[in-house]
């Protein structure tokens, strides 16, 4: 029946969530070693890629069985698209936690700063990850890239923080074809994080002057 598979997607999403923790914290851990560590012998080199192909095969496992799970799945495609970006791309999976943003869009009228601060605590702790890991794949291309200025990994994380914020000073630029289409999305994802936090903020003081003046 159709409840009952709604059902069961529910709780296969929610048992899933511990395993996927631990496997995005193995393939964000592993790609820090191979990009920060490039004197690693041969027996760790294939450790870590070990643990980044099996990472990857558990996302790629958890969202097939996901879409096996849903009622519609062309329909779970095409609403849970961001779940297939993440899946396909690992280091972007930071990005689900936007979804709040969007749940917290169809609870605007609920009282309290509850779910708002986890919005623009979820957003703040995305635009970290996002921001460590946009630094690992630029410093990895950059840093053997001809007339590149990103050489060190401070750079790279200088480089990220400055675009994540929309701010870009220019000093630190990638000169690489990933570099920059990495550049180009993380932009496009600063803007996205920091309307989060604003609209949350926003939202939450617009109600309580509302609250305040129907007093």
């Amino acid at each position: 029946m159709p409840v009952d598979r709604d059902l069961r997607l529910q709780e296969w999403e929610r048992r899933a969530q511990p395993y996927l923790f631990i496997a995005s914290t193995l393939f964000l851990t592993s790609y820090s070693v191979r990009v920060l560590a490039p004197g690693l012998s041969p027996t760790w080199y294939v450790l870590c890629e070990t643990v980044l192909i099996l990472s990857w095969v558990v996302f790629v496992a958890e969202y097939l069985a996901r879409l096996a799970f849903s009622r519609d799945r062309w329909h779970f495609v095409r609403t849970r698209w961001l779940d297939l970006v993440v899946t396909l791309l690992p280091l972007l999976r930071p990005l689900r936690m936007i979804d709040l943003h969007q749940r917290m869009q169809l609870r605007r009228a609920e009282p309290g700063l509850g779910l708002e601060a986890r919005v623009m605590t979820y957003s703040g702790v995305a635009a970290l990850l996002l921001g460590y890991a946009a630094s690992l794949a630029v410093y990895h291309d950059e840093r053997s890239a001809p007339d590149a200025n990103i050489r060190t990994f401070g750079n790279a994380v200088w480089w990220a923080a400055s675009t994540l914020t929309t701010t870009g000073y220019g000093d630190a630029t990638p000169v690489t074809t990933r570099g920059r289409v990495i550049a180009v999305g993380l932009m496009f994802v600063g803007v996205a994080l920091v309307g989060a936090v604003v609209g949350s903020f926003s939202s939450y003081l617009m109600r309580r002057f509302r609250m305040e003046g129907e007093r």
